[in-house]
């Protein structure tokens, strides 16, 4: 008889099927998802490459000419015109002016063109005068245009004057006496046709002020111009010694005295010549004398000049200042620095108390440099009142004493090390440090571009 059948349904189940890839895959997305939460929940230690090179530090200066001047005045009244070369030595008794009471000296001068013209010497002072005021005109000094009129003016008719020289004796003939006065240098000098106030500074007199030139006013003395008695003639600058003044910081003051004489460039011909130093404590500040013995005739006329002082400039190792940091030491004399291990390391005997009584223990230490027979160790190894043991001997010395480095850490292999450096020079943003020291940087290098998100050993996530 044939076996009834249950109408009852059960469920299939499909047999568990694990999927080999899609474990490595999502193992691999866990992995990858921690990775990522650690590199921006974690510090990260940026590297910069050091690299030879130098700084550019600003050497250029406004600086005040001082120089031996005396103001002469006139010793007449009328008309004056002048024949002595501006920026040309005259002896005692060369003349320089004349004072014209009837103005017949400028109806000579305003003669026929073809008679007064100018020679290729004269058109070639000319040339020099007017390239010089082009290679130091600024639009911001717009008012210099008016000195440099009235300097060419000036000269033009200084220049037309020489011709009147030939004929002086016919003129001194046919005028009449008293009605023009021939005036003569009483002292030796070069001639300047200008003043302005500052012709009897002193270097100890020298403030900021006097370096803002918005107000400065340089009176030029011009042919042909009426004049009273006493009224400035022309100025004579008496000596070939003067110098130049500009402010510096004390900082930079103690560098030029160290240096006792800088060479200078002077920015309006790019002529070089060395200055003396001396430094003047002023009541607003410091300021730097330069003294020449030479060049004044090229500057006479000149209050202000723009110079630059040119200064060995050392190459080293270039790196930022944020790389910088200073880290202290214990210092130990060298002769208890030994080498063991394994690896043959530099290290210390460092003596431990235990039960079994006093031992003694090698103790790996990296060495940061060297000073007067002390070696600048490692304190993240050693406390303060351990006692380290002197190879082959029981002399004993306690760790107490403490030092300070200037250094950088260097991450080449991957790991923060405090490696010392030697500033040469420094401004806001890098500094110059020497190449070649022991336990020092080389070019190449790597090392923590900030180095006060770092400690020692330290891991780098690059």
């Amino acid at each position: 008889m044939a076996k009834k059948r249950s109408g009852k349904i059960r469920q299939y189940r499909k047999p568990l099927n694990i999927n080999l890839g899609m474990v490595i895959f999502g193992c691999i997305s866990v992995y990858i998802a921690i990775c990522v939460v650690l590199y921006f929940t974690s510090s990260h230690i940026i590297g910069y490459e050091v690299k030879t090179g130098s700084l550019s530090v600003n050497n250029v200066y406004k600086g005040i000419a001082i120089r031996q001047e005396e103001i002469v005045t006139s010793t007449g009244s009328g008309y004056i015109n002048y024949y002595a070369r501006e920026g040309g030595r005259v002896a005692v008794g060369d003349l320089v002016y004349t004072v014209d009471e009837t103005g017949k000296i400028s109806e000579m001068t305003g003669g026929d063109p073809d008679e007064n013209s100018l020679s290729n010497e004269d058109l070639s002072e000319l040339k020099t005068e007017i390239l010089a005021f082009t290679s130091t005109f600024t639009p911001e000094n717009f008012r210099e245009v008016y000195d440099f009129k009235y300097d060419v003016q000036g000269t033009v008719t200084k220049l037309a004057n020489y011709t009147i020289l030939e004929n002086i004796d016919a003129l001194n003939a046919s005028t009449d006496a008293g009605l023009v006065e021939f005036c003569r240098a009483a002292k030796t000098g070069i001639i300047i046709y200008s003043t302005d106030g500052y012709e009897q500074l002193t270097p100890d007199q020298v403030k900021e002020t006097d370096f803002d030139t918005t107000d400065y006013e340089k009176r030029p003395l011009i042919s042909n111009d009426l004049v009273s008695k006493g009224d400035p003639a022309y100025k004579i600058s008496l000596s070939e010694n003067w110098s130049v003044v500009i402010p510096v910081t004390p900082e930079r003051a103690a560098e030029l005295v160290e240096a006792e004489y800088i060479k200078v460039r002077f920015l309006k011909n790019q002529n070089t010549s060395w200055g003396e130093v001396a430094i003047h404590e002023n009541e607003d500040g410091t300021y730097a004398e330069l003294k020449f013995n030479n060049s004044m005739i090229t500057f006479c006329t000149d209050r202000y000049i723009d110079i630059e002082l040119i200064t060995e400039e050392e190459t080293g190792l270039k790196i930022p200042n944020s790389a910088i940091v200073e880290r202290e030491f214990f210092l130990v004399p060298t002769e208890y620095v030994t080498k063991g291990g394994n690896s043959g390391a530099d290290g210390v005997l460092r003596e431990n108390y235990t039960e079994e009584g006093v031992t003694t223990e090698f103790i790996e230490t990296t060495i940061y440099d060297e000073e007067d027979g002390e070696y600048y160790l490692d304190d993240s190894v050693l406390r303060i009142g351990d006692y380290i043991i002197k190879p082959d001997s029981d002399e004993k010395y306690p760790i107490s004493k403490r030092g300070k480095l200037t250094g950088v850490y260097n991450i080449n292999k991957g790991y923060a090390d405090f490696k010392k450096i030697q500033v040469l020079y420094d401004n806001e943003e890098y500094s110059v440090v020497k190449s070649g020291t022991t336990y020092g940087l080389s070019v190449y290098d790597y090392i923590a571009l900030d180095a006060s998100s770092v400690e020692e050993h330290d891991l780098t996530n690059e």
